[in-house]
């Protein structure tokens, strides 16, 4: 069984979570700089002399295939324990199992069926 796990974080804690990712010996990781909003909802920015609602957050995506639910726990807790600030806006983690019908999962809410 193949799981794909991809987590959105913070710009500033990509080092962080690569060190941890390698330092659990997860290979094969794709990593996409991304643009997005959520609980955060942006901040105001002076732009020549203008306050602009800047509400699109600058991220980096992490796309990870690994090849048990082990090593899902296993990357999921490295990328939490790295990317974990206190603050609003640490990122998102999703897990899919990869096969005919696909599933998503979630540490929160369980197992959902997609269409």
């Amino acid at each position: 069984m193949l799981i794909k796990v991809e987590a959105i974080v913070r710009e500033e804690v990509f080092e962080d979570v690569k060190d941890a990712l390698n330092g659990i010996q997860v290979n094969g990781i794709t990593v996409s700089q991304v643009m997005g909003c959520g609980a955060q909802r942006g901040y105001k920015k002076r732009v020549r002399g203008t306050e602009v609602d800047v509400v699109m957050q600058p991220k980096i995506k992490f796309e990870i295939v690994v090849t048990s639910e082990e090593w899902e726990k296993a990357t999921i807790d490295a990328i939490q324990k790295a990317a974990f600030t206190g603050e609003v806006g640490d990122g998102k983690i999703f897990s899919y199992e990869l096969r005919s019908a696909l599933k998503i999962r979630t540490r929160e809410s369980g197992e959902k069926a997609i269409d």
